[in-house]
């Protein structure tokens, strides 16, 4: 995997566990972590929050091209006869 790839797992694991403790707990990791309360934002927060959203997008647009590539057309398809 590529460095950024990685990257992108990382945010979106952070990502998923900020939001799973929201959910069961009401408690807000990412504003925890830079002293503010839950529902409370800073620019910090804020950029954090933002990466974890272009990680969920770049996981998206890897997803949909590693689909692509491994797509097989089956004979007698239209993509098959190109």
């Amino acid at each position: 995997m590529k460095r950024l790839d990685w990257l992108a797992v990382a945010l979106l694991i952070v990502g998923g566990l900020n939001w799973g403790l929201v959910a069961i707990a009401e408690f807000d990791l990412v504003a925890a972590i830079f002293g503010l309360d839950f529902g409370e934002t800073n620019a910090a927060t804020r950029l954090i929050y933002g990466l974890v959203g272009l990680a969920a997008v770049y996981g998206i647009a890897s997803l949909a091209g590693a689909r692509r590539r491994t797509t097989v057309a089956r004979p007698g398809t239209a993509s098959a006869s190109r």
